[in-house]
């Protein structure tokens, strides 16, 4: 696909974005799992929170965007896949998604399923990272047979994540770029992300509803906590005894 494809003055809207707006403002997280530099997939999930930037603003809402370069951390994910340590790139790539009240999520299609970095990256979260989180799927691929990739392999995915994907999902092949259709999901896309991100629901969920949620021990956001770690089960859970010591004989 051709880099020529894009629309730099999108691209660099979304870039402009990032620290331009007050420190409290809603942060749109772009995930780009693109191979290749520059990225037809990358370009693509820029056009969209371009346009997301655009609708806040319309809305009186002024987002701050941060990037995810999977390319950057593939030694990290591969490293995370095998020994489950997170390195310090990807540790901060945690943490800013964690900090995320939206997500742009784009992956390149390969063999009818998304890239193994996308899916690699996604595969070492924390599933409690992504609870309640405004998602918009996006995917790139050179044929239209890949289109239903977004629909039947990252939908599952952030689902299972316990994420919100929004309605529309944005795929491109090679001949889309031209089509009207493109920039016409793209608008719809990004006005359905602004629109959850404004409602603020992952906060609310968060707020109202988190320990309702089945966590993880270690990933509740403090609720695990709440365990009682001197109980006999947990004794043993960490090779320890539940049994007292016994007193020494004479």
């Amino acid at each position: 696909m051709s880099a020529a494809a894009g629309t730099p003055a999108e691209s660099d809207a979304a870039s402009a974005a990032l620290g331009a707006s007050p420190v409290d403002a809603p942060k749109l997280v772009v995930v780009s799992a693109g191979a290749s530099d520059p990225s037809s997939t990358a370009m693509l999930a820029d056009r969209l929170a371009a346009r997301a930037v655009a609708a806040g603003r319309e809305r009186g809402l002024d987002l701050t965007v941060a990037k995810i370069e999977l390319r950057a951390l593939a030694n990290e994910i591969a490293a995370a896949l095998v020994t489950q340590n997170l390195g310090p790139g990807l540790t901060s790539a945690v943490e800013t998604l964690a900090g995320a009240d939206g997500i742009v999520a784009a992956t390149p299609i390969y063999k009818a399923g998304v890239s193994g970095l996308f899916k690699g990256f996604f595969d070492v979260l924390d599933n409690d990272l992504l609870i309640a989180k405004p998602v918009a799927p996006i995917a790139t691929a050179g044929t239209a047979r890949h289109a239903l990739v977004v629909d039947e392999s990252m939908r599952p995915l952030f689902a299972y994540m316990r994420a919100l994907t929004i309605p529309t999902s944005v795929f491109a092949s090679t001949e889309d770029w031209a089509a009207p259709a493109l920039d016409q999901r793209l608008d719809r896309a990004a006005l359905e992300l602004i629109l959850l991100i404004e409602s603020r629901f992952a906060d609310r969920v968060k707020g109202s509803s988190w320990d309702s949620y089945q966590h993880e021990y270690g990933s509740a956001g403090g609720a695990e906590l709440e365990i009682d770690l001197d109980s006999d089960l947990m004794k043993l859970a960490t090779g320890g005894s539940s049994q007292a010591p016994s007193s020494p004989t004479a």
